[in-house]
């Protein structure tokens, strides 16, 4: 039987309360975008070179600051009252801060409009965390990845359609002026559209679902929070991620505009934001990507492919001169960018406790806030030394190739499925049966018959979990494959290290992890299925794993197996059938059975 298929967005899109919910998500990215692009214009419009850097970076670390002050109250309040009614009051805020803003605009008072800025992320702050935490109470764990993916594609499509539109307005209301306060007085008019987005948005939230809050005890204090997230890799790793990747960006973002002047001559706000947004088209796609592929079941191997993405793509970016070039890089920057971020959300909130989940991601956005701060901290700094922008990109580049060599590591066993389930879907139809007999957690011995010589590369695509192969010792010391093999800790054997491969296995099991072997000891010469060996026993003996059978179809007869004469078969179907686990002490006949059995199973 095939496995079930996860909802897509469209199927959310149609469900009871989405609707509202990304209205709300869509124009309060918008509302909160547009005051920062005329302001950031202003800056673009009345300074330039180090100046116009440090400003850009001072109005972002605006935004970013209450994400930090207000990191334990904000998590407190998702987790104590329903996220719905946490949505509405905070919504309900921006209002007479809307208002304030256009009274400032009005009256041309740039600073009090600049500092403004940091009241209006104060409502955002206390509204991110439920805005992303209703997520996982209004649908199951399956529906995640694409929730995720179309609250981000949304929250893209608006900082694309704000930035252009804002600009555009900007441009067209300027007029001749010239300092500050003047353009803030020709361009109020804006105002009065962050109002009216500031009423709508209320009026939408009132129609959210009421939603089930978990409730919580105790609420940790920060640092406690923190160490517990650090201790959790889980956690930690995607929470680190996130932060890294946000903070490059907001200093790609605060450079970008000094770049664009200097290297192509652009002085036009309309292109600096528009070559911005359109970055945003990217990670729409990158984001309609991984919910395409992560229908059956969350693949973070996308986000270890987006980080090499955008070390690759952000290398590109200094060197290049012609816009629409550069707004090709940028989109293919943006869906790596959509590969990278939506996974490690979804992972995020896979792995955070229920009841606790508005304060991880509130830590979550601390730690994204906190490294954006420092990263213009440093960016404010460089300014003031007059550092030209395109060093500053490039040292952007390499920080982001370090983050994708230690995302390939750290996620070399999902990298390789991913890869290998694409690879093996050009020619073939592969088939997963039974996936469920295969234990999350805890020690498992995976025991297959042997096909061919792809075998372990099908497991590989199939298994949701790290897995350890037992192979043949001639490949595990091959000078060009050992780097690799070692990386995915594979257990070389032969005749002369039978005794040290069954001791590895051993410690392996008793340390909680999976290991596949193939009990026949070679690729099947004949359609039989030859006697298992007895080392899955000695591995077993004495562990807590369980044994689960595995029966390999459709390989003999292929090129890769040793049927002679082997028969192409375009798109053949290859199916992996596993077995209900069995106790340690199986023997290896008792398993034999198993195997055959499930392969006569049709």
């Amino acid at each position: 039987m095939h496995p079930p298929q996860s909802p897509t967005p469209l199927r959310l899109w149609r469900s009871p309360g989405f609707f509202p919910y990304l209205a709300v998500v869509v124009i309060n990215a918008m509302l909160d975008l547009g005051h920062k692009i005329l302001i950031q214009n202003t800056v673009f419009k009345t300074t330039s070179g180090a100046l116009q850097m440090g400003l850009t970076a001072l109005v972002n670390a605006c935004i970013l600051v209450p994400f930090i002050v207000f990191f334990v109250p904000a998590g407190r309040m998702a987790d104590k009252y329903p996220k719905y009614r946490v949505i509405q009051a905070t919504i309900a805020a921006s209002i007479p801060v809307a208002m304030s803003i256009w009274w400032s605009y009005r009256n041309g008072m740039f600073f009090l409009a600049f500092a403004l800025t940091l009241v209006l992320a104060t409502q955002s702050a206390f509204y991110s965390p439920a805005k992303y935490g209703i997520i996982r109470e209004m649908y199951a764990e399956e529906y995640l990845t694409a929730a995720n993916a179309a609250v981000q594609a949304v929250t893209i499509v608006a900082i694309l359609l704000g930035s252009v539109a804002f600009s555009v307005l900007f441009e067209a209301w300027i007029g001749t002026a010239t300092q500050a306060g003047h353009i803030l007085t020709a361009i109020s008019p804006a105002g009065i559209l962050l109002v009216a987005g500031a009423v709508a948005q209320t009026i939408l939230a009132t129609r959210l679902p009421a939603t089930q809050n978990p409730g919580a005890g105790q609420t940790p204090a920060l640092a406690q929070v923190l160490r517990g997230v650090r201790s959790h890799p889980a956690l930690w790793g995607p929470m680190a991620g996130l932060a890294l990747f946000w903070a490059v960006n907001q200093v790609l973002f605060a450079a970008f505009g000094a770049h664009l002047k200097e290297a192509a001559g652009v002085t036009s706000t309309v292109v600096a934001q528009g070559l911005l947004a359109i970055g945003g088209v990217g990670i729409v796609l990158g984001s309609a990507l991984t919910a395409r592929v992560c229908r059956t079941r969350l693949e973070l191997g996308l986000a270890a492919l987006g980080a090499l993405g955008m070390a690759v793509c952000l290398g590109l970016l200094p060197w290049l001169t012609a816009v629409p070039v550069l707004g090709l890089v940028l989109v293919l920057y943006g869906t790596c960018a959509g590969l990278f971020i939506v996974p490690l959300n979804t992972l995020i909130q896979l792995r955070a406790p229920a009841s606790q989940l508005g304060i991880v991601l509130a830590a979550a956005n601390f730690l994204q806030n906190a490294a954006m701060l420092g990263f213009l901290v440093l960016t404010i700094g460089a300014a003031a030394l007059h550092m030209p922008p395109k060093p500053m990109l490039l040292v952007l580049a390499v920080i982001l190739a370090v983050m994708a060599a230690a995302s390939l590591a750290a996620l070399r066993f999902e990298t390789a499925r991913l890869f290998l389930r694409a690879l093996l879907g050009l020619f073939y139809r592969l088939r997963c049966e039974g996936i469920a007999h295969l234990p999350a957690t805890g020690p498992v011995l995976v025991a297959a018959n042997h096909v061919s010589w792809i075998d372990w590369a099908v497991l590989l695509a199939v298994l949701p979990r790290p897995v350890r192969f037992v192979i043949y010792s001639a490949y595990a010391e091959h000078p060009l494959l050992r780097p690799i093999l070692r990386a995915f800790g594979v257990i070389p054997v032969d005749s002369r290290r039978a005794a040290g491969a069954i001791r590895a296995m051993r410690t392996a099991l008793l340390d909680g992890g999976a290991v596949a072997i193939f009990p026949e000891g070679g690729i099947a010469r004949t359609p039989e299925l030859a006697p298992f060996q007895r080392g899955l026993e000695l591995a077993c003996r004495g562990t807590q794993a369980v044994i689960v059978p595995v029966a390999l179809m459709g390989l003999w007869g292929s090129l890769w197996s040793r049927c002679r004469p082997w028969r192409w078969q375009w798109r053949r179907t290859i199916t992996v059938r596993l077995g209900a686990p069995l106790p340690a002490a199986t023997s290896a006949h008792h398993v034999r059975e198993a195997v055959a059995a499930l392969r006569s199973e049709d």
